[in-house]
């Protein structure tokens, strides 16, 4: 697994390595969580797919705080031993180039 994701390293390579990413990210944010999908859509083959779609995040941190957010996120997958595995996972915000940060609440 090799995932592109949101928050910084640039790189997560591993299961390991990411699920300490969101292990981090939710302590961060103990909860609630909520999370809607949008435009979902998946493509495949008898071994190889990959899907994209947009998921609209609420987080709650320790103090009670909301942060919403809007990530893109694309998966490839790989058939193996009768089994779909995520092989690369990439999240993205867009960033707006006039401020140089990122767009957290985008809408197509």
């Amino acid at each position: 697994m090799f995932v592109f994701d949101v928050t910084p390293p640039r790189q997560y390579v591993g299961a390991k390595a990411y699920r300490k990413d969101l292990e981090d990210l939710f302590a961060q944010y103990p909860g609630p969580i909520e999370a809607d999908m949008t435009d979902l859509n998946v493509t495949a083959d008898r071994t190889l797919g990959c899907a994209h779609v947009i998921v609209h995040s609420v987080f709650t941190d320790k103090g009670g705080h909301k942060t919403e957010t809007n990530v893109r996120t694309t998966d490839v997958f790989r058939k193996a031993g009768g089994k779909w595995l995520i092989v690369h996972e990439h999240n993205s915000v867009p960033v707006d180039f006039a401020t140089g940060k990122a767009d957290l609440m985008t809408k197509p």
